[in-house]
């Protein structure tokens, strides 16, 4: 039974150990995934094995754990639920392979209903498709089913999972994702047709299954909150080197090469980071000046230094984000999906301004995003926020305070630059000269005297 111990990848990552705990007699095809050639390094380990420890010195021992089936019903002291959730919430990985030849262990069933991920009442249930399934090796069961590579989960996610050819699931376990938990993301899911069955009924109709159709997802995953990545495979043997480009052949069509093999790569990239991190970089903000009207970029230079601690109420403000992305042993320029968008907070209690950031330069491993936008007319303490969330990539949530100030009473403009004022200053200039002509007037305009003719004599 493994466990994995895992070597950084990436320049300016730390060193890692992760661990791949197996569960069935048979090794997995680790080799097959190349994983040693990714820079991990493998351990296996029983899940019952007393030296078996998640965490050593109250720090994580390994980075990643793999699950893979067992025939026993329990994992032992080691790999508890609480352990495992406590493992995701110390950033670390999971990936979970489940298999209908294989009861669920009732310690993954706890654990999986934490995460509000639900399995068929019957441990060994399994999924059948009658239109969807190999018919070289499951012309009287069914029960493996092929299904094109998982496309982007909408328009404005990107998507890791993408592989040529067709993927075959054999023996897979259905599960039911709870509506509740927006960490919940399907990777693939069950065709129309596709329905869970028990293999205990007898009947040849099934009259009330766990769950039918687009239902059942046979790959989910689960991205906490911390980033921390749980992803549950519903058919260990896809894993397998039986079915890393073998010959498979569906209704009515030709016989091909299966792509269990890139799409297992993907997952295994996918769940252990090696894909869909998102680095931020520099997060820079200053004062600007609009050289041309409007506030595009382009026409905006630095009229400060950088991240001043305050501003005044009604200045043009830059705020610049650099943005990479890991792709499996290097950095990439980060490039969001054509529908969606990076955007910028400009929020005290709630957002006074919620603006798109646009790439305005790319280097070689970073992309980076720009907005130009004028304060509010509000004095307070603001903060610049980045709050950038979607399925299958890192959280981000960047956050600078800074304080707004109001006018300075030397900062007000002058009356004579407001043209509503112009009316009261044309006032005060008429009153003044009106009464300085009123007062030459009065001075020089003696009133006419009679001449005296002489003193009177008695």
């Amino acid at each position: 039974m493994p466990m994995v111990d895992h070597i950084g990848r990436v320049n300016e990552m730390k060193l890692r150990l992760w661990m791949a705990v197996r569960l069935a007699p048979v090794p997995p095809a680790a080799e097959s995934w190349h994983l040693r050639s990714r820079g991990y390094k493998l351990s296996f380990q029983s899940p019952k094995d007393d030296k078996l420890a998640l965490f050593r010195h109250g720090e994580r021992a390994f980075d990643h754990v793999i699950l893979l089936p067992t025939k026993s019903k329990g994992l032992g002291p080691s790999l508890t639920p609480n352990l495992l959730l406590q493992f995701i919430n110390n950033s670390g990985n999971i990936l979970l392979t489940l298999s209908a030849d294989s009861p669920v262990p009732s310690a993954i069933s706890s654990l999986l209903l934490e995460l509000d991920v639900h399995l068929p009442p019957d441990r060994t249930s399994v999924t059948i498709d009658h239109f969807n399934y190999d018919i070289s090796s499951a012309s009287e069961k069914h029960d493996v089913l092929l299904l094109p590579p998982p496309s982007a989960l909408r328009k404005d996610v990107k998507g890791f999972f993408g592989a040529d050819g067709l993927v075959a699931f054999p023996k897979a376990v259905a599960q039911e994702l709870g509506p509740s938990s927006p960490l919940l993301t399907p990777i693939i899911r069950a065709p129309d047709t596709a329905y869970s069955y028990s293999p205990k009924e007898e009947a040849e109709t099934v009259e009330e299954p766990f769950a039918v159709g687009s239902q059942i997802s046979l790959v989910s995953s689960v991205q906490a909150r911390n980033s921390a990545r749980f992803t549950v495979l519903g058919s260990a043997e896809a894993l397998e080197n039986t079915w890393f480009d073998a010959k498979v052949k569906a209704q009515g069509g030709n016989e091909v090469e299966t792509s269990n093999r890139e799409f297992a790569k993907h997952l295994s990239a996918w769940t252990f980071m090696e894909t869909g991190v998102v680095k931020v970089g520099k997060v820079e903000h200053h004062l600007s000046t609009i050289l041309e009207s409007g506030s595009q970029n382009g026409s905006v230079t630095q009229a400060g230094y950088l991240n001043p601690k305050i501003y005044r109420i009604k200045n043009d403000v830059t705020f610049n984000i650099e943005l990479s992305e890991y792709s499996f042993d290097h950095l990439a320029p980060f490039v969001p999906s054509a529908e969606d968008a990076v955007q910028l907070e400009f929020t005290m209690l709630s957002p006074f301004h919620r603006l798109d950031l646009k790439p305005i330069s790319t280097t070689q491993n970073s992309t980076i995003f720009s907005t130009t936008f004028r304060l509010p007319d509000q004095h307070g303490i603001f903060s610049f926020r980045v709050n950038y969330k979607r399925p299958f990539l890192t959280n981000i949530d960047e956050k600078r305070e800074v304080t707004v100030r109001h006018f300075a009473h030397d900062e007000w403009p002058r009356s004579w630059m407001i043209s509503a004022g112009w009316v009261w200053i044309a006032g005060i200039w008429i009153t003044v000269i009106g009464w300085v002509a009123f007062v030459a007037i009065w001075l020089w305009s003696e009133p006419a005297y009679e001449k005296s003719r002489g003193k009177k004599t008695q």
